[in-house]
C-alpha cells in the first residue's frame, strides 16, 4: 500500500459546468473522495491549480500584464482553493493545514517541510499553495517538488480522463490508453502527462505518477489499493 500520497487536482475541477469559480458540490465530491483515503490509513496531500480564476500565461497572453505577475496571480488563485479546499475537509470532519510557498500568515503556515511532516504524524491531510513560490513554473512541478521533499510514495495526477492516451481522446476515436510507460517515452514523445520539467523531476528521484479520471467515485482508493485498471502509470 502507498503510505503517502500527493494528488494534484487542476484548478478547472472545482469551476464545473461554469468554467470559472469554484462549485461547492464538486469540493464536497473530492473531499468525500480524500476521507476515503485518510480513512484507509493513507497520508494525503494535495495540491490544487488555479485555472478557474486564473492562469498566468493566459492574463499575460496580450502583454498587458506581465508574465511574472500573471504568474503571481495564478499563485493566488490556488491559494483561494487551497482555503476552500481545507474548508470542505474540515466540513467532512478531517483536520487539514494549508501550507502556502509565498508568506501570508493571516490565511495559512507557510510551507515547511518537517511541519509538514509532523501534520502527517498527527493524521491531518497537507494542503499546498502558492506553486514553487516562483514565475514560470507550473503547479504540476509544484505538485511534483512538493511530493519529492515530503517522501511521497506516489503522486496521483487526478483529470477528466482515465489515464494516459498516445492522442487526446476528447478529439480522437482512435486514441489508445497507455497503461503503462516509461519516463524517457513521456518525455521523448511529448505525451502530455505533465510539463517536461514536472516528468523530469520525477524521473530524477523515482517518483511514480498515477493518472486517472477524478469523477469516478473510489478511483482514487483503487489506485491505492493497487488496482491500477483506471488509470496509467508513469515510472
Amino acid at each position: 500500500m502507498n503510505k503517502r500520497v500527493l494528488v494534484k487536482f487542476s484548478g478547472e475541477a472545482l469551476a464545473g459546468a461554469e468554467g470559472y469559480g469554484i462549485d461547492t458540490k464538486i469540493l464536497d465530491y473530492i473531499a468525500e473522495e480524500i476521507k476515503t483515503l485518510v480513512e484507509y490509513g493513507v497520508e494525503v496531500a494535495i495540491v490544487i491549480g488555479g485555472g478557474n480564476i486564473i492562469r498566468g500565461v493566459t492574463a499575460a497572453a496580450d502583454g498587458v500584464i506581465k508574465r511574472t505577475s500573471a504568474d503571481y496571480m495564478g499563485m493566488l488563485g490556488t491559494v483561494i482553493n487551497g482555503v476552500a479546499m481545507q474548508e470542505a475537509l474540515e466540513y467532512k470532519g478531517l483536520s487539514a493545514r494549508l501550507q502556502t510557498a509565498i508568506k501570508m500568515e493571516e490565511i495559512a503556515e507557510p510551507f515547511i517541510v518537517r511541519k509538514a511532516m509532523r501534520h502527517f504524524e498527527k493524521g491531518r491531510v497537507v494542503i499546498f499553495g502558492a506553486g514553487t513560490g516562483n514565475p514560470y513554473f507550473t503547479t504540476d512541478t509544484g505538485a511534483t517538488l512538493r511530493a519529492t521533499e515530503i517522501g511521497a510514495d506516489l503522486l496521483i495526477k487526478a483529470t477528466k480522463v482515465n489515464g494516459v492516451y498516445d492522442k487526446d481522446p476528447m478529439k480522437f476515436a482512435d486514441a489508445i490508453k497507455l497503461d503503462t510507460l516509461t519516463y524517457d517515452r513521456a518525455l521523448e514523445d511529448h505525451i502530455k502527462v505533465m510539463d517536461d520539467t514536472a516528468i523530469a523531476l520525477a524521473k530524477d528521484n523515482k517518483l511514480p505518477i498515477a493518472v486517472t479520471n477524478m469523477n469516478e467515485k473510489g478511483n482514487l482508493l483503487r489506485i491505492i489499493q493497487g488496482d491500477y485498471s483506471k488509470c496509467s502509470i508513469v515510472k
